[in-house]
């Protein structure tokens, strides 16, 4: 195999600087103590969709365009996570609208603009989470459950359409890696009534990698530097350092070791 570090993608300065310009702008009104979360939210999508409409009367609109505005505004929607029995209503008002916003710009034509929405997407994430990191990325249309039960530590990357159900909590180590079309669960259903439901912690240790379409199931320790193959449903506890692949997940060998080449600095990393 070779050795490929991610190398950095020079954008123009005039374009660094606007998105500079607006993420510094978003961090600081989301510090701000007066800070409503939820009219914030409104008028980022709002800006990002309907910049038209903005300014307009709603009643001289047809119909579907003031129902489609109405979506801006995370107080119109509702959400899975709020049918839940379980939910913590005073945490879930607070990350709801971060949640709403962070599903409809990845929808945007902003979402797969992998300079601007790393970086966009951590400064939502520190507010989310119950803990984020140091160089925390997220890819596009990673989905998940409250949000405020997630703890995730330094140099964690999160690939493309993944599920973090964290439900019942899911704390993932420093320096672990969940691939594309990954399903990471911290809940389930009993057999015979899905009303009655389980919710314990899903732990990822520390340099773990959960590979494409795997599934990690509820209550799951992946312990650390451990794998988990593609499309392998990890059941239970695995072992560390070891490559667990198949379904049910089963240790079939342990990692070689092979010791880290030095790296350039990460183009996506936090700034300093």
């Amino acid at each position: 195999m070779n050795h490929y570090p991610l190398r950095p993608v020079e954008l123009p300065e005039e374009t660094l600087a606007a998105y500079d310009a607006w993420l510094d702008d978003l961090d600081a009104r989301l510090d701000a103590p007066d800070c409503d979360r939820n009219e914030l939210c409104r008028e980022v999508l709002t800006g990002i969709y309907y910049p038209g409409l903005a300014h307009g009367d709603p009643a001289e609109l047809p119909q579907e365009a003031r129902i489609a505005l109405l979506q801006m505004d995370p107080r119109n929607v509702t959400l899975e996570p709020e049918y839940y029995q379980e939910i913590d209503l005073e945490r879930y008002a607070r990350v709801k609208p971060l949640l709403w916003l962070w599903e409809m710009f990845d929808k945007s034509p902003l979402g797969e603009n992998v300079h601007l929405g790393v970086r966009f997407r951590r400064i939502l994430a520190r507010r989310i989470f119950r803990r984020c990191g140091r160089n925390f990325k997220a890819f596009h249309h990673v989905k998940f459950s409250f949000g405020y039960n997630l703890e995730v530590g330094d140099d964690v990357v999160i690939h493309r359409h993944v599920l973090l159900d964290d439900r019942g909590g899911i704390r993932i180590g420093n320096r672990t890696s969940v691939s594309d079309f990954a399903n990471i669960y911290s809940h389930s259903h009993d057999i015979d009534d899905p009303a009655m439901v389980a919710t314990p912690r899903t732990i990822l240790g520390d340099g773990v990698r959960i590979t494409y379409h795997a599934t990690v199931l509820a209550g799951v320790h992946v312990t650390d530097d451990s794998m988990v193959g593609a499309m392998a449903l990890a059941t239970r506890d695995t072992e560390p350092s070891r490559v667990h692949v198949g379904i049910p997940a089963k240790a079939v060998k342990t990692k070689p070791g092979t010791p880290r080449r030095p790296s350039p600095p990460d183009p996506l990393a936090d700034e300093v």
